[in-house]
C-alpha cells in the first residue's frame, strides 16, 4: 500500500494533512479568506503538491519546513489612488493565506523545491528510504 493511499486511513495522520484529501474541505476558510485548494500526487520517487494561487508574485511566498511540518504562506498588498479636483479615491487590496501540513516520514525534507508559474505554486517533495528531517526556508523559483 502506498503512503498516499494510507493518508486517508483514520488515525494515521494529523487533521492538517488529511485535509489534503477531504473533498468536503477542498476549500477551507482561513483568517479572513479562502485558502487555496491543494492537489497532491505521488510517484515512486516523489510527492508533488500544486496550489492554485493566482494574483501573487513568487516574492510573496514563504515556504518553510520544520520538523516534518511544511508551511506555505503568502501575502500581497496593493494601493492605488486617484486625485482629481473634485475628489480623491484610494483603494487598498490585501490578500494572504497560510497553510501547514505534516509530511510523511519518507519525504526528504532538505530537498523540497518550489516553483511558481502562471498562478500555480508547484512543490516537489522527493522521497527517501531514510528519514531526513530539516529546518529550512525553501526558495520559490
Amino acid at each position: 500500500m502506498s503512503n498516499l493511499s494510507r493518508l486517508t486511513e483514520p488515525g494515521l495522520w494529523s487533521p492538517l494533512f488529511r485535509d489534503f484529501f477531504d473533498a468536503d474541505n477542498f476549500f477551507t476558510r482561513g483568517n479572513g479568506g479562502t485558502m487555496p485548494a491543494a492537489n497532491i500526487a505521488e510517484t515512486e520517487k516523489e510527492y508533488s503538491i500544486d496550489l492554485a494561487v493566482p494574483g501573487f508574485k513568487k516574492e510573496d511566498f514563504k515556504v518553510k519546513v520544520d520538523k516534518d511540518i511544511l508551511t506555505i504562506s503568502a501575502e500581497t498588498k496593493s494601493e492605488s489612488s486617484e486625485e482629481k479636483k473634485e475628489y480623491t479615491r484610494k483603494e487598498y487590496n490585501y490578500s494572504s493565506f497560510s497553510r501547514s501540513f505534516r509530511l510523511p516520514d519518507d519525504v526528504k525534507d532538505d530537498a523540497i523545491a518550489a516553483k511558481y508559474d502562471n498562478g500555480i505554486l508547484k512543490l516537489t517533495l522527493p522521497k527517501s528510504n531514510v528519514q531526513v528531517t530539516a529546518t529550512k526556508e525553501i526558495n520559490v523559483s
